[in-house]
C-alpha cells in the first residue's frame, strides 16, 4: 500500500491498461472507498455499474446504439462499440437522484463524482491503474436510456481500471500551489 500523501501527490491517470482487472478483495476495497465519500444526509446518491468480460461488449453495443440514435458522425458510431474494451474493467458511475428536502441535486451529483476519484485512488493504492473518462456518452440521453437511468440521474464518469501495461505519464504539474489559491 502506498503512503496516503504520496498517493495524493503522485497519482496519475493511466491509459494503457490490461488484465488482470481488480477483483475479489481488491475490487471490494475499491467499491468501499467509493462509498466513503462526503454524503450529506447519507443519501448514497450513486450507483456503480460494473462492466467486465462480456459486460464490456454489452456496454459497447449500448454505446454504439446510442451514438447511432443520437445522430453522431459515422466515425464516432464505429468507435463507440470499442470504447469499453480499452480496459478489463469499466465502472459506470451514476449520480442517482434521491428525494431530499435538504440536499440539492447538484450536491448529490458532486458526491457521486467524488466516488470516481476515491475509487481510482483505491485502485492505484493497490497497484492497479485507471483513468476517469467522460465525453459524449456521459451526457447522451440515449446512453442513459440504454442503461435504464431516470430523468434526474446523471452519469458522472466512466472509470477504466486494470493493470498498467505502460507507466503513466510522469509530467507532473507544478508542485507549488501558490498560483491556485488565494486568501479571502
Amino acid at each position: 500500500m502506498m503512503d496516503a500523501l504520496q498517493l495524493l501527490h503522485e497519482r496519475r491517470s493511466c491509459t494503457a491498461l490490461t488484465d488482470p482487472a481488480p477483483e475479489g478483495l481488491a475490487l471490494e476495497n475499491i467499491l468501499r472507498a467509493g462509498m466513503r465519500v462526503p454524503d450529506f444526509q447519507s443519501l448514497h446518491p450513486y450507483e456503480f455499474l460494473l462492466a467486465v468480460g462480456e459486460g464490456r461488449v454489452r456496454l459497447g453495443e449500448m454505446m454504439e446504439r446510442a451514438a447511432w440514435a443520437s445522430g453522431r458522425p459515422p466515425e464516432v458510431v464505429a468507435r463507440a462499440k470499442k470504447m469499453p474494451l480499452r480496459a478489463p474493467l469499466v465502472i459506470v458511475v451514476v449520480a442517482r437522484a434521491r428525494q431530499s428536502a435538504l440536499v440539492e441535486l447538484f450536491e448529490q451529483r458532486l458526491s457521486a463524482g467524488c466516488t470516481v476519484m476515491a475509487m481510482q485512488m483505491a485502485a492505484v493504492a493497490q497497484g492497479f491503474g485507471g483513468i476517469w473518462r467522460s465525453g459524449w456518452p456521459m451526457f447522451d440521453p440515449n446512453v442513459s436510456a440504454e442503461l435504464g437511468l431516470g430523468a434526474d440521474d446523471q452519469i458522472v464518469g466512466f472509470l477504466y481500471l486494470g493493470t498498467p501495461s505502460a507507466p503513466p505519464k510522469t509530467d507532473l504539474p507544478p508542485t507549488d500551489p501558490a498560483g491556485y489559491w488565494r486568501m479571502l
